[in-house]
């Protein structure tokens, strides 16, 4: 029973990676579209960034310690490539050159978004099926 706990928490853990993500993808689509200004994307974008890392780190970490070998090893390269953006001092978006980078930066997020999205669901499968011999025991 407490395995099917932990999976539920990276579930939310992972939800709410999700919704950052998103948020930084909306964002980045309003300046786009010209809806926002470069300065307020670009601070939207980056009062979220720190969070998000802060959140693979510790939905890494939760996976580690908890025993999850193969999904601590699948937020690796996630968490690596968040780490080396932080310490190139990379990590938050230029309000001049926004625009120049306006589709690396969407890509960027998409492709994050889509490496989330297979966590997650990686994560339900656990759950799923981890519900599932917990209901065969009982």
């Amino acid at each position: 029973m407490g395995d099917l706990f932990v999976w539920l928490i990276s579930f939310f853990i992972l939800i709410s990676l999700i919704v950052i993500v998103i948020y930084q993808l909306m964002a980045l689509a309003d300046l786009e579209f010209d809806y926002i200004n470069p300065y307020d994307s670009s601070s939207r974008i980056n009062k979220v960034i720190l969070p998000e890392y802060i959140t693979e780190g510790v939905l890494c970490l939760f996976f580690l310690v908890t025993g999850h070998w193969c999904m601590s090893l699948l937020c690796v390269p996630y968490l690596y490539y968040n780490a080396r953006l932080y310490t190139r001092r990379q990590h938050l978006i230029d309000v001049t050159e926004i625009f120049n980078m306006l589709n690396w930066e969407k890509k960027q997020r998409l492709f994050k978004l889509g490496y989330l999205i297979v966590l997650l669901f990686l994560s339900l499968f656990w759950m799923i099926l981890t519900a599932l011999e917990d209901s065969d025991y009982d």
